[in-house]
């Protein structure tokens, strides 16, 4: 299935179906960012994404060829503070159901030091960003790949807490989380409203409430409202239960 042309908000039939869109897109993407002779850089989520992308990337970026992939430098939107080996290591998902089959360069893969304190895992990881967007002031991925909660939640960004007003770090420690584990590190506001393309992808009924709040009552007390990238695109990719309460125009696709 081709990927659609996102718009603001694009509504597929299935989480299934929106899968296989997604991955086409990022595949687009980076053949897009190749043609122009330089890298692309991506940054993924946890969550229901790791299922959902393992399943349909290594199909859709195939057909380009590992010396594609070469060119990939792959980050994470945020990580919790666990070993990889742990079940809720972001990193240790993927490095398990995707990078298995999709062979991008260990050292273009970009993953936090999970031995490290909190804090020092933070400064850890933004070296690494800073050497992997050398010239960059403020790392510029060309898509990020965002979840949200259904309290409004985006990376580890979380509803009431500071590091929302933070401007100058771009990756901060958080030893509160409200979702366990406590200890996370994630990227900030800067760096995702610095993106070239930003996409949210939600599932589920469970999801429709703060969805409507968001795209809808453009309520500002929530985290993902405040993803607005400065100059890139921002579209949002939900499934029919997702998407069941909202009344903003979204473009349906269905599978032919």
């Amino acid at each position: 299935m081709a990927a659609p042309e996102p718009g603001l908000i694009s509504v597929f039939s299935s989480a299934q179906d929106l899968g296989a869109a997604l991955a086409q897109l990022v595949a687009q993407r980076a053949a897009s960012c190749l043609e122009g002779n330089r890298g692309f850089a991506l940054g993924l989520s946890g969550g229901s994404l790791v299922s959902m992308l393992a399943r349909d990337l290594p199909g859709a970026a195939a057909p380009a060829g590992p010396a594609s992939l070469a060119r990939w430098t792959l980050g994470f939107c945020d990580e919790r503070l666990v070993p990889f080996e742990h079940a809720e290591s972001t990193y240790g998902l993927y490095r398990t159901h995707l990078l298995s089959k999709l062979p991008i360069p260990d050292s273009q893969v970009l993953a936090i030091n999970p031995a490290l304190p909190v804090e020092d895992a933070a400064e850890d990881y933004a070296r690494k960003l800073r050497q992997a967007f050398q010239g960059d002031t403020v790392p510029v991925f060309d898509l990020l790949i965002l979840g949200v909660g259904p309290d409004g939640h985006t990376c580890s960004l979380f509803p009431g807490h500071p590091l929302l007003q933070e401007q100058e770090r771009i990756v901060a420690p958080i030893s509160d989380s409200p979702k366990p584990p406590p200890q996370r590190v994630t990227l900030t506001l800067p760096v995702l409203n610095a993106a070239r393309s930003v996409i949210f992808v939600a599932t589920g009924e469970g999801k429709a409430a703060v969805l409507k709040r968001i795209l809808e009552d453009k309520d500002q007390a929530l985290p993902a409202a405040l993803v607005q990238p400065r100059t890139g695109a921002l579209c949002w990719f939900l499934d029919e239960a997702a998407a069941r309460l909202l009344s903003v125009p979204f473009e349906k696709h269905s599978t032919l």
